[in-house]
């Protein structure tokens, strides 16, 4: 079924053209708007509903060139279907002089929107259209429960939004204990399910209501504790999908309890982020992890994230990245009192500490900005010291097994 939208100041002849559109059962209209809309109104509209097809009243030939521009422009692929209530030969002109090969005028029959349609078929498959869906998706995974997964997730997105032209988006995913809402003291009565529940029917008028604005970060929290409940991989990949063509960057806080759901947005991402402690407990389920990531075709998208590192810490980050075999994008130093004013004050971490300044070196990592890298300082004790306790690397394409 073609998505289509549709633009026309004449309200009676838009009415009936969507009417005959609905019955005859191929094309949808998602949406209907009586009056031209600006370059970044039409914008809005293709990214929020995605059309395959916009049918464009031809009642301003000024005005619907203008628009018929900005489609061609800002969304290539989009079919264009000029529509006026007569078939006359000088706005048929005009529409042949900006481009678009289909005119449709009453009587709109049966007959010629299966032709019709047959022809937007077949241009959409030589030439898919693209409405600017970004492919900045990144998954948070907890290696066990208290490694601070959720303060990296929220921490990190924020900085993102406060990059130069950087919409943000954060989505908590954790179901049976997301915290994202008291964290950030939320008052939002919506959650992540309802917006999984509309995702097949969200548009630029729902989701407002769904998610907390934050400047140019939003939030999706989880809701209130609803361990029972569980979503749709449709659904997911629907609520993704939206997401992807209204912000640049996406943050998804998963729970790590590896759901359906959670596969399918780990799928979905671009990075997986593996956010474990340099301790052993944390560690050996890290590795756990990674086994059954790889079991799934999706270690080579995961990369770690140590938090709570110190000067104290027996096992260094080389050390962790030599172990697991999987690469350290991040390291975060143990501020608690920077994570608990931050927390009493509903509010992130301050960008001025020390643990604020590791935020902003990821955001700016994942949106492609190169950062110096420090020099590694030697570790306190051979990695040998360790092997009783890792026997050298995890070995996950071998299969080997750990005693962690």
């Amino acid at each position: 079924m073609l998505r289509t939208i549709l633009i026309s100041p004449d309200i009676e002849f838009a009415n009936h053209l969507e009417e005959a559109v609905t019955s005859f059962g191929r094309m949808a209209v998602l949406k209907k708007v009586h009056s031209y809309p600006d370059a970044s109104e039409l914008l809005r509209l293709i990214r929020a509903y995605a059309p395959q097809v916009v049918f464009l009243g031809l009642e301003s030939v000024g005005q619907a060139a203008q628009v018929a521009e900005w489609i061609q422009r800002d969304a290539p692929g989009v079919q264009i279907v000029m529509t006026h209530r007569t078939c006359d030969p000088q706005l048929l002109l005009e529409a042949m002089r900006m481009g678009i090969r289909e005119f449709i005028s009453l009587p709109v029959t049966r007959e010629s929107l299966w032709e019709m349609q047959e022809r937007l078929e077949d241009q959409i498959k030589r030439r898919p259209p693209t409405s600017g869906a970004t492919d900045l998706l990144f998954a948070f995974l907890p290696a066990k429960p208290g490694v601070g997964c959720s303060t990296i997730a929220v921490n990190t997105s924020a900085a993102l939004s406060r990059q130069p032209d950087t919409k943000s988006l954060l989505i908590d995913f954790d179901l049976s204990s997301g915290i994202v809402r008291f964290m950030l003291k939320l008052q939002n009565h919506y959650s992540v399910v309802d917006a999984c529940e509309r995702a097949s029917t969200l548009d630029d008028e729902i989701w407002p209501q769904l998610v907390s604005h934050r400047g140019e970060w939003d939030i999706l929290d989880a809701g209130n504790l609803q361990p029972n409940i569980r979503v749709e991989g449709l659904q997911v990949r629907y609520l993704l999908e939206f997401c992807r063509r209204q912000y640049k960057v996406i943050c998804v806080d998963l729970s790590g309890n590896l759901e359906r759901y959670s596969q399918e947005v780990m799928h979905e991402a671009k990075r997986i982020f593996l956010v474990t402690t340099p301790e052993v407990p944390s560690l050996h389920l890290a590795r756990e992890k990674c086994a059954y990531l790889q079991s799934l075709d999706l270690l080579d998208r995961v990369a770690l994230l140590v938090n709570r590192v110190n000067r104290k810490n027996p096992i260094t980050t080389p050390q962790i990245e030599q172990l697991l075999g999987v690469s350290v994008a991040g390291a975060f130093p143990n501020d608690y009192v920077a994570v608990q004013d931050a927390l009493q004050e509903g509010t992130v971490v301050n960008p001025g500490t020390d643990l604020g300044k590791q935020f902003e070196a990821l955001a700016r990592s994942l949106l492609g900005a190169p950062e110096g890298k420090e020099a590694t300082k030697p570790a306190r004790r051979s990695l040998a010291e360790y092997l009783s306790i890792f026997p050298g690397r995890l070995g996950l394409a071998e299969g080997k097994k750990s005693s962690i």
